[in-house]
């Protein structure tokens, strides 16, 4: 089925100490129009997956089709050793990008051609994956059209958990 890669931000704790992750997704659809809502599938035991768990926030975002590259950073977990975090005690860059924080406190990738910020409201455990659905509560991106988006037949990728 063709499908989009997008990039889910996330932030969670682990042993009292905040993580946020970054994490190549092509199982995200938009649900409902009123409330806008998303539903991103995560494989169970994953870092994002423990921080969706969390904190019940994550972002997602959209990567022009040109910036393909960009996905391929983010199939493993953010290392903690290439988060750089600010004086505030955010995070300004994962994995060598640059980051900003999201209303609910996810990261936001300033090379994301658009982005959208949710709340989890409702969880779907399936087996290897839970259905995390959440409610747009902020979203940023271009006045006017949208570049063409990456989809996942743009790479030489396939889905592999």
């Amino acid at each position: 089925m063709p499908t989009g890669l997008y990039v889910i931000g996330s932030r969670g704790e682990l042993d009292g100490t905040l993580r946020w992750n970054l994490m190549t997704a092509n199982l995200v659809l938009q649900v409902a129009v009123e409330p806008k809502s998303l539903a991103v599938s995560v494989e169970a035991g994953s870092v994002t997956h423990r921080n969706l768990e969390a904190t019940g926030c994550y972002t997602v975002n959209l990567v022009a089709r040109e910036d393909r590259m960009l996905v391929r950073r983010f199939v493993k977990p953010v290392p903690v050793t290439t988060v750089v975090i600010d004086s505030d005690g955010r995070p300004s860059a994962m994995g060598g990008h640059e980051v900003v924080v999201a209303t609910t406190g996810a990261p936001i990738l300033q090379r994301a051609v658009a982005w959208l910020d949710c709340q989890v409201r409702e969880r779907v455990e399936l087996g290897s994956h839970t259905l995390f659905i959440g409610t747009v509560v902020d979203f940023g991106g271009p006045e006017g059209q949208l570049p063409p988006l990456l989809r996942m037949e743009d790479t030489r990728m396939s889905y592999g958990g």
